[in-house]
């Protein structure tokens, strides 16, 4: 799904237009980032959590070359879908 086709379905569903829909998606994923970046967790109830962990520096290879490079510590984005979420996509 791609953030056009997402407008789109917040629009229809929530009856509204594909502009407010898009400003709401937009205010959304401004909101989870900026949230993030604080350091702090985003938690939509049926959906499930976004967030932080630290990643340790490490020594990586250039695929290419195979030569040894040190890739720095940083902080990455983490998705856990909430168990309502699991349960949802795995019935049958």
């Amino acid at each position: 799904m791609s953030k056009k086709d997402a407008i789109d379905a917040v629009a229809e569903h929530a009856e509204i237009t594909k502009e407010k829909a898009g400003v709401a998606l937009d205010a959304l994923i401004t909101y989870i980032e900026k949230t993030l970046k604080k350091g702090d967790e985003v938690s939509l109830p049926p959906l499930g959590k976004f967030k932080i962990t630290k990643r340790k520096a490490r020594t990586g290879r250039n695929p290419s070359t195979g030569a040894e490079i040190k890739i720095p510590a940083s902080n990455v984005p983490k998705f856990q879908p909430s168990k309502t979420l699991k349960d949802t996509v795995n019935k049958r």
